[in-house]
């Protein structure tokens, strides 16, 4: 008996360990492989494999980084799967649609702007004017590289608490929160909380996080090794009671 069209267009192009890690369906999966070595294939085939064995496309999720990488990653699920309605894009991009959706949970309205770095910097500057403190040696653009690491490693405003001694962590501390403030009263975000509001959301939320944990079954995160905590946090979230996480990583 000839192969199957799926097994044809899915499985024959893979080698034995792509094809092992495209069969694996269910449960953690951890896919360690170097530069050039198929990890996009294995992530593609592997979700066309998923929806040729039954699974909702509208429930599986593909994470990157780059725009780049999204863009190859959905030119190739279309060449595979052509009408199944996967989402399958960057970080940044997930997190701007589950905040357009569920942006009361954290004070904004769904028509939100997201301010590029000439509009994060213009506010922050205005923060930084509306402060008593010696700026001198310190420019915006330092303070707001520190802001946005913050942000990166999962702390808010609230949270943040300046280390004796160190002048750069007192001024963050005090513009911080001014900072966000004014974002919060223009219904506006920053880049960096598109991650930290999804993370912060889903862990204020037992409800709603349970409710997408069980929407989205299915994940898959591309060069798991560039996550960072607020990445990580929305991930780990997401995967609490439905544990179909498969992550791949360059060693």
């Amino acid at each position: 008996m000839p192969p199957s069209p799926a097994i044809e267009r899915i499985l024959a192009p893979l080698n034995e360990s792509q094809r092992a890690a495209v069969e694996q369906i269910d449960g953690p999966l951890l896919i360690l492989a170097g530069p050039g070595s198929g990890k996009t294939r294995v992530i593609t085939h592997r979700i066309a494999w998923m929806v040729e064995q039954g699974i909702d496309p509208r429930e599986i999720v593909a994470l990157t980084f780059t725009n780049k990488a999204a863009d190859e990653m959905r030119n190739r699920l279309a060449g595979l799967i052509p009408q199944a309605p996967v989402w399958a894009g960057t970080f940044h991009r997930f997190c701007s649609r589950m905040l357009r959706i569920y942006a009361r949970y954290t004070g904004l309205q769904e028509n939100f702007t997201i301010y590029d770095t000439g509009d994060s910097r213009k506010l922050l500057k205005q923060a930084l004017a509306a402060s008593d403190l010696d700026l001198r040696h310190f420019t915006p653009d330092r303070i707001a590289n520190e802001i946005s690491n913050l942000k990166n490693a999962g702390v808010t405003a609230e949270q943040h608490q300046a280390r004796p001694g160190n002048w750069l962590d007192t001024i963050v501390a005090a513009v911080y929160p001014t900072y966000q403030r004014m974002l919060q009263g223009a219904n506006a975000v920053d880049f960096d909380d598109l991650l930290l509001h999804a993370a912060q959301m889903l862990a204020d939320n037992p409800e709603l996080r349970q409710s997408l944990d069980q929407r989205y079954t299915r994940m898959m995160v591309d060069e798991y090794q560039d996550t960072n905590v607020a990445q990580y946090r929305l991930v780990r979230l997401l995967n609490c009671d439905i544990r179909n996480l498969a992550v791949t990583g360059d060693p």
